[in-house]
């Protein structure tokens, strides 16, 4: 039942948890990042995500059907591209199971799978500048776009 979307439309996470929920579950673990205002010491104006769509898109689906097979649980992940503001959801990770201690479990793994494996590039535009996010701590300077999924 794995489901995973990447694209531009608004993250509603109840729809992701209608789409993982079923009456034998007891639990839903749903997972949102969203658009901070301030990163490494700097104001955050807002955020851009690119990705290699298709490549992204399949390993997004890789993870929640890999979840599946790990765990007893049903998932569904969406992220956004394009522009997003202060607040507004990135990324959603909704895993459902019979049990708490599996949805908490999976949903980690899923979320932290995503970060180190799929795709999907990060600039944050602050009052001073805009910059491309290379891994967790690194910044590179914009000099040229990357390609718009």
């Amino acid at each position: 039942m794995a489901f995973a979307v990447i694209n531009r439309a608004e993250i509603v996470p109840r729809e992701l948890e209608a789409l993982v929920s079923h009456e034998e579950d007891g639990a839903i673990c749903t997972f949102i990042g969203q658009v901070r205002n301030h990163a490494r010491g700097k104001q955050v104006s807002f955020l851009e995500y690119s990705a290699y769509a298709s490549m992204a898109q399949k390993q997004l689906l890789d993870i929640a059907e890999s979840a599946e097979a790990k765990w007893p649980v049903k998932v569904a992940i969406q992220h956004r591209l394009g522009k997003l503001g202060i607040g507004e959801a990135s990324v959603c990770v909704a895993v459902s199971s019979p049990h708490r201690a599996v949805t908490f479990e999976a949903c980690h793994w899923c979320i932290d799978a995503l970060k180190a494996d799929v795709p999907v590039w990060k600039k944050e535009t602050c009052p001073d500048g805009s910059f491309w996010i290379e891994g967790e701590n690194q910044w590179v300077e914009t000099g040229e776009e990357r390609e718009k999924g």
